[in-house]
């Protein structure tokens, strides 16, 4: 007889990436679209999310080594390394894989004239518009193009730069500008729009250009939370992080809960302890009223995250009790949903670093397509 395993979970939903995706070419659609799968597909598996998302037109993330997966699981289809390459012979792999490569200095052109392939890579110049990370500044930019233009090892270049606040007030006109006049005359596809510019700028159609990189929005997060919701973009959760409470404990007023007394009723009370700590990936900066769902109904998190262990409130909710389902974040019971951006403002963070969060010692499972 099998032990009993813990009772924590991931789902994966392979219907919610795919409508997601679906979304950005909704969007946007006369452009080409990448599905970002950097950091193993933001925490969600490469393998996991791929036939959700094989209807993208290419996939864009970091590490060659994940290129060399997604070529495993059979796709032909573009790959672009977003940061290019870290070394000279990272270009070998380049073209064994015919990934395209993302060229933001000068170092990756001194390192391309001197590869030797047979056949020349398609590159991503990358422009610096004003988020100061990567790419050439505009007044470097020509120069650049120049001479990867006249390298034999370069067939086709391609022009991209990356906004910095596609998701606010400043918004996107200042580095819009920038790249049109650094670009102007220059042949080649471009690709400027990350989640946020596909979300709320993506009508323009010199915003939503040739290709558009579709991250964080297709993992059912809104880059623009908390002035906009999942909801307010029709995107769904992808992820839903589950578990089960494992005790009762009823509190008189004056009673503490967890390390540091922190929590201290000021009523009777009934809360449940679920099986659920920062050792699985749940923050443990979320503070007292962090919202969750026990069979379904919202309620909250009170005192502090433990390594293995959480508490919930369940005064309010009578019917809950020993082997209630517990819903991190995600999809719920009773078509209960909890967006795991509104689990991250109550931690202090972002949806991005819950989903990469998640620790190996969580079982994932995974809802396929129909």
């Amino acid at each position: 007889m099998r032990p009993m395993p813990r009772p924590i979970e991931a789902l994966i939903h392979q219907p919610a990436l795919a409508h997601n995706i679906a979304r950005a070419r909704e969007l946007a659609p006369d452009a080409q679209v990448f599905a970002v799968v950097k950091a193993n597909a933001y925490g969600h598996g490469i393998e996991r999310v791929f036939d959700a998302l094989r209807s993208a037109d290419g996939f864009a993330l970091l590490d060659l080594d994940e290129a060399q997966r997604i070529r495993d699981l059979g796709w032909r289809g573009p790959i672009l390394l977003l940061e290019g390459c870290f070394e000279t012979r990272d270009l070998e792999l380049c073209s064994r894989l015919k990934l395209w490569h993302a060229v933001h200095q000068e170092q990756q052109i001194d390192w391309l004239a001197m590869h030797k392939t047979h056949e020349p890579h398609r590159v991503f110049l990358k422009l610096n518009s004003g988020m100061n990370r990567l790419g050439f500044t505009p007044s470097a930019f020509r120069g650049a193009w120049t001479r990867l233009n006249a390298l034999p090892q370069v067939d086709e270049i391609s022009l991209m730069t990356h906004f910095s606040d596609a998701d606010g007030p400043r918004g996107i006109a200042h580095q819009t500008a920038v790249f049109k006049e650094a670009t102007a005359d220059l042949p080649g596809a471009r690709t400027l729009s990350n989640s946020a510019a596909i979300l709320r700028h993506a009508q323009d159609p010199a915003v939503r250009a040739d290709w558009v990189r579709s991250g964080i929005m297709t993992y059912g997060s809104a880059p623009d939370y908390p002035e906009h919701g999942i909801a307010h973009w029709n995107l769904k959760p992808t992820m839903t992080l589950r578990s089960k409470v494992l005790a009762v404990q009823h509190l008189k007023e004056g009673d503490s809960v967890g390390y540091g007394s922190s929590f201290v009723a000021q009523r009777t009370m009934r809360i449940g302890t679920v099986a659920c700590g920062y050792a699985d990936g749940y923050p443990r900066h979320a503070g007292h009223g962090t919202p969750v769902l026990v069979g379904g109904a919202r309620t909250s998190t009170i005192g502090r995250v433990s390594m293995d262990m959480l508490a919930v409130d369940l005064t309010d909710l009578p019917a809950e009790g020993i082997g209630s389902e517990v819903t991190l974040w995600g999809k719920g019971p009773k078509d209960a949903v909890l967006s795991i951006d509104e689990v991250a403002q109550a931690a202090g963070t972002i949806g991005y670093e819950l989903m990469c969060a998640i620790a190996k010692r969580v079982p994932v499972h995974v809802e396929t397509l129909a």
